[in-house]
């Protein structure tokens, strides 16, 4: 994964909290000018009153003089888009002119241009010889309304708002209500005007229907009377016969077969003996019943004296004859009965057949005329047609003209605007936290492109993610002060250090700061890295100049001295060596002229007093361009190795990797490296290239260390370590 890939992968949720606890400063310059900038509109700006008025579209008020079915059938998107209508003919020019007439709007200073119209009218005007005609004012005056004017459907109800926003809160208020009477007048004289033209032509048209009725309705009287068709009440007289001699027919077949059926039965009840009691009560004759209760008694007479004195006797042969002659009478009486049936089914069946002729001879009628009630029906439904057209027409020409007498509007004010208490722009409990939000909003964002844009270090987190090396410690900045000349001791063996800053021994002088223990951070990873391989030549590089690297190497040669390790500090910046000029400012001689023999290192060594420090300075003079050739020589590898014996740490404080090529030459003499990075300015590609610049140098490498931090910002990244994080630290000045 390239150092690119790696950065985009770290972005995440707790590097942007981060980032935002320390640009907190910039976030909050931000927020604020937004929010005083916000704070200075509010108090400029041109307070303006929004009045508010509501319209009724009672669509059932209609319905008096309309069908009641159009209005039933209405789907809801078509009342939808009826409601938009009416809110766009509220917002229509007509409308805006009839109230700018009416209440002299033109010459209203509340509608003069402000701001940059303003502007731009006063540089029109200079240009322009002759003044503003009234006609260019009333339009002026027509767009100024038409931008304070807003109208809009409450939801999906039949209600409309109408507002209007002015400097005056009266002004709005008389302004809407001014609109609502506008709207409805001009509804109301639309609608006169309208049924006044349907009228019109209605009256027209209906005189033209009338003659075309009358003319339809007399073809068909002269048809009737031209082919003899004659209606009645119930129908024509034709169709009435043949439907009164078919019911006729049909009662006379009933009567024949009624007839015939009483025939059949009294010649089976003739052909038979005595009739029994259902057949009396079927025929329902006096005589034969009379009749048959004589047989009937008789024969039960007969029966009784056969049984006791037998059937000869003269009794039973008495009582037998009685019997023969009442069967003989019953007899006579159903032939009578029978004769009787038997005209009657004749009268009948001549009925039946009488009407069965005519019959035929109706349809027969009928037949012959089905072509002229064919054309009779024809010219009737033209005539009917006409009629109802006629009758449609004079019944709208009626409503019309009750309509052009009463006419009826849809709309109805049912809240009439008043003047507003409150102003409603600008919105002080609206803008203000709204530019709070908005001035947070700007400075996070600020502060994300920031930290997007700024491709510096300023976390050890930054350094293991975009180097993939070892963060030793963040170095807060440290203030310079004026040190004094060292005085030599009788008997040294070494001229004495004279540091020209406080800053070359700011460990000494402040050892409980956090710039101390970062320094003691930096001596135990050395340490550790010396378990593993040798790290006894300790080289203190730089990417960049300007970086600080001088004055770490000098605190931490000092800081490995005071712990009674016996020190070498070695200037190798034979191009700039500010070593030499901040600890030996009056040095002759030194690593030059020990690496070309021309002095010996004892001529030439620096020592301080109290401690195993000793610097061997570098001294110039005059330009030296073969400086990497002296730096990775064999001389220099002697000297190293010579004095690796005497002392516990060699620090070499090395050119910048990037500006000469110094480091490159004579990094394979170098145990471990230290690299310094200025926190908050060296960019991240050049320290990335620095390191591919220098083969050995990423793995000889102990680990980086971020340099002149700013404490404040410092203590704002790493707010997430607790308020008591730095309790152990003890800065100069700090009661102790």
């Amino acid at each position: 994964m390239s150092v690119a890939d790696a950065a985009v992968g770290a972005l995440d949720f707790s590097h942007y909290w981060t980032v935002i606890k320390r640009d907190r400063p910039l976030i909050a310059i931000i927020t604020a000018l937004c929010v005083g900038a916000m704070v200075l509109y509010i108090l400029l700006a041109q307070p303006m009153y929004t009045a508010t008025g509501s319209i009724l579209i009672d669509v059932r008020k209609n319905q008096l003089l309309q069908n009641s079915q159009v209005v039933a059938d209405m789907q809801l998107d078509a009342a939808g888009s009826a409601i938009e209508s009416q809110v766009e003919l509220i917002k229509s020019e007509s409308v805006a002119l009839a109230v700018i007439r009416e209440l002299k709007l033109v010459d209203d200073p509340i509608f003069a241009p402000t701001g940059p119209q303003a502007v731009l009218g006063y540089i029109k005007s200079l240009f322009k010889n002759d003044p503003s005609t009234p006609y260019e004012r009333e339009r002026n005056t027509v767009e100024a309304f038409d931008k304070a004017l807003k109208v809009k459907r409450s939801n999906l109800t039949y209600i409309i708002d109408i507002e209007f926003t002015s400097p005056s809160a009266e002004r709005s208020a008389q302004i809407v209500n001014a609109i609502a009477d506008a709207y409805m007048v001009n509804e109301l004289d639309a609608r006169y005007e309208a049924t006044r033209r349907a009228s019109r032509w209605l009256q027209d048209r209906i005189k033209e229907l009338r003659e075309q009725a009358t003319l339809a309705e007399q073809k068909v009287q002269n048809f009737r009377a031209e082919n003899n068709i004659i209606d009645t009440n119930r129908g024509r007289l034709s169709e009435q016969q043949l439907a009164d001699v078919n019911t006729q027919l049909l009662s006379a077949q009933a009567a024949t077969a009624e007839a015939k059926a009483k025939l059949d039965q009294i010649n089976r009840i003739a052909n038979g003996n005595v009739p029994d009691a259902t057949v009396a009560d079927a025929l329902k004759n006096e005589v034969i019943t009379r009749l048959r209760a004589q047989y009937l008694d008789l024969s039960s007479r007969y029966a009784d004296m056969s049984a006791r004195y037998g059937a000869n006797h003269q009794v039973a042969i008495n009582l037998r004859n009685q019997m023969n002659e009442i069967r003989r009478s019953i007899t006579d009486e159903l032939r009578r009965i029978g004769d009787a049936y038997k005209s009657d089914f004749e009268v009948a069946r001549a009925r039946e057949t009488s009407l069965q002729k005519s019959l035929a001879e109706l349809i027969s009628q009928a037949g012959t005329s089905g072509q002229a009630q064919v054309t009779l029906r024809d010219l009737e439904s033209s005539a009917q047609t006409a009629r109802n057209l006629y009758d449609s027409f004079l019944q709208r020409f009626l409503e019309a003209s009750q309509q052009q007498t009463l006419p009826i509007s849809e709309a109805r004010l049912i809240t009439a605007a008043t003047a507003p208490v409150e102003k409603s722009w600008p919105k002080s409990k609206i803008l203000l936290p709204g530019s709070l939000v908005l001035g947070l909003m700007l400075g996070v964002a600020a502060a994300l492109i920031r930290d997007r844009l700024d491709d510096v270090f300023r976390t050890a987190k930054d350094i293991e993610t975009y180097l993939g090396v070892e963060c030793l410690g963040i170095l807060p900045v440290v203030r310079p002060g004026k040190g004094a000349p060292a005085a030599a001791k009788a008997g040294a063996v070494a001229r004495p250090i004279s540091r020209k800053s406080t800053i070359t021994r700011y460990v000494l002088d402040a050892p409980f700061s956090r710039f101390t223990e970062s320094m003691r951070s930096v001596k135990v990873a050395i340490d550790i890295s010396g378990l593993t391989r040798e790290a006894r030549v300790i080289g203190v590089v730089s990417a960049v100049p300007n970086e600080g690297k001088t004055t770490f190497a000098s605190n931490l040669a000092t800081l490995m001295a005071q712990n009674g390790q016996k020190v070498l500090l070695i200037d190798g910046d034979l191009r700039n060596p500010r070593l030499t000029q901040a600890l030996a400012p009056d040095a002759k001689a030194g690593l030059f002229e020990v690496l070309t023999q021309a002095q010996t290192l004892g001529d030439v060594l620096y020592a301080e007093d109290g401690n195993g420090l000793q610097m061997l300075p570098a001294v110039l003079k005059g330009p030296t361009p073969h400086t990497a050739e002296l730096i990775s020589s064999r001389a220099m590898a002697a000297l190293l190795d010579s004095v690796g014996s005497h002392y516990n740490y060699v620090v070499v404080d090395l050119p910048p990797i990037i500006s000469v090529v110094d480091v490159r030459a004579a990094a394979h003499l170098i145990d471990a490296f230290v690299c310094v990075t200025e926190w908050g300015e060296t960019s991240r590609e050049v320290v990335a290239e620095a390191f591919a610049s220098v083969d050995v140098l990423r793995d000889r490498l102990v680990g980086v260390v971020l340099n002149k931090a700013d404490p404040s910002a410092l203590k704002r990244i790493e707010s997430y370590k607790g308020r008591h994080y730095q309790s152990y630290y003890l800065e100069p000045g700090d009661p102790a």
